[in-house]
């Protein structure tokens, strides 16, 4: 069998399913994620695609983990092994979140390969959410802003913290810089505000 792209999940079909399935009204939805209801709609009909931030932000106010958009819905497993072909992804202009694995019973961790073109950062606002943050950089460089302290991380450089402190991130270069980075789910989602529009 050759590799091949995997399928990308339908992100805007399972924000809707699982909006009205809980009897939650666009506008209801709007106010507990802060997007506007125009903005949530474009993605539940697939006409945009969700920032890692919105998705995180959506997630939340849904109770789910951010990756229970990158999993087969009725799949628990004990051991998940994901080639590097098969990543399931979303991502905006310049941003690309890659997952590297869903869909243990009780996932505490979320783990994503990180693809951020020059200039792209995290959005205006501050990241804050619960649990603990792993950012380690793979090529290129990233610049992390913890509790108003900024750290630049190059290839091999690794950051970890706690994820209530306010954080965000940007590539200050002019080329692409890739990193691992690994959320501890907490019980509550914990990647949503890394994919803020």
């Amino acid at each position: 069998m050759g590799k091949h792209e995997p399928e990308l999940p339908n992100v805007g079909g399972l924000i809707r399913a699982l909006r009205q399935q809980r009897g939650i009204s666009l506008r209801d939805l709007a106010d507990a994620c802060g997007l506007s209801r125009t903005a949530i709609s474009l993605i539940e009909r697939g006409a945009s695609s969700p920032t890692v931030a919105s998705l995180h932000r959506l997630a939340t106010a849904l109770n789910v983990p951010i990756s229970f958009f990158f999993q087969a819905q009725e799949e628990q497993h004990e051991v998940i092994v994901t080639r590097a072909h098969e990543r399931r992804h979303v991502g905006t202009t310049g941003l690309r979140l890659e997952s590297l694995g869903s869909g243990l019973k009780d996932q505490t961790i979320e783990p994503f390969v990180v693809t951020l073109e020059p200039g792209r950062d995290s959005g205006a606002g501050p990241i804050v959410h619960s649990g603990q943050e792993l950012v380690y950089c793979l090529e290129g460089e990233v610049e992390y802003r913890v509790a108003g302290q900024s750290y630049l991380l190059t290839a091999g450089d690794a950051l970890l913290f706690e994820a209530r402190l306010d954080h965000g991130w940007r590539n200050p270069t002019d080329r692409p810089a890739v990193f691992l980075l690994v959320v501890q789910a907490a019980g509550t989602n914990s990647v949503e505000p890394h994919l803020r529009t």
